[in-house]
């Protein structure tokens, strides 16, 4: 089945597009959800919720860009529903009490994807989202600070730390950094 038949066969209603079109993405945003959400369970429930959401109001989808990307949005707005309701980001941290300190090359462009995501389940949640956000998904802090409803300086300062406690557990697995990062 082409991806427009999947489409309409879902907007009819049919269970045979419905499971075709989970199969076909179902993997690739599995790992949107593991991503966001530390455990498998939870990453679990918040794709079969988005999965439910994309069956739903699949007639809202436009048919303008990617049939992906409108699914990955649903996933990655059921995700932060379900970080939202179940962490608190009313931490408010000062960004000018951290220290700035710039990473030139991405950690993802370096480590293995796997890597990456131990590396990140050790995040705590509000650092892990800001980064997932802004780093993987290209929000700007303001899209984050009303998404997430905390302040544009709590956003920063998320990014800053979730960079900074990334850089230190790549140095506890013994990845040195040398002008990048380079597996010992």
């Amino acid at each position: 089945m082409s991806e427009q038949e999947l489409i309409q066969g879902c907007l009819n209603g049919e269970r045979r597009a419905q499971k075709a079109l989970y199969e076909k993405f179902a993997a690739k945003m599995f790992g949107v959800c593991r991503r966001y959400v530390k455990s498998v369970e939870n990453a679990e429930e918040v794709m079969v919720e988005a999965f439910c959401k994309v069956f739903q109001k699949i007639e809202l989808y436009s048919g303008q860009g990617s049939f992906e990307g409108w699914i990955r949005k649903v996933v990655v707005n059921e995700a932060l529903m379900f970080i939202r309701k179940n962490y608190r980001f009313n931490e408010h941290l000062d960004i000018t009490e951290i220290p700035v300190q710039s990473v030139d090359v991405t950690i993802e462009d370096e480590l293995a994807a796997n890597e990456i995501l131990n590396l990140m389940d050790q995040l705590p949640t509000g650092y892990r989202t800001v980064f997932n956000l802004y780093v993987l998904d290209g929000l700007k802090h303001k899209e984050i600070a009303e998404l997430l409803e905390i302040s544009i300086n709590t956003s920063k300062s998320q990014l800053i730390l979730a960079k900074k406690r990334l850089r230190d557990l790549v140095e506890q697995a013994g990845i040195v950094r040398t002008g990048g990062f380079e597996t010992s």
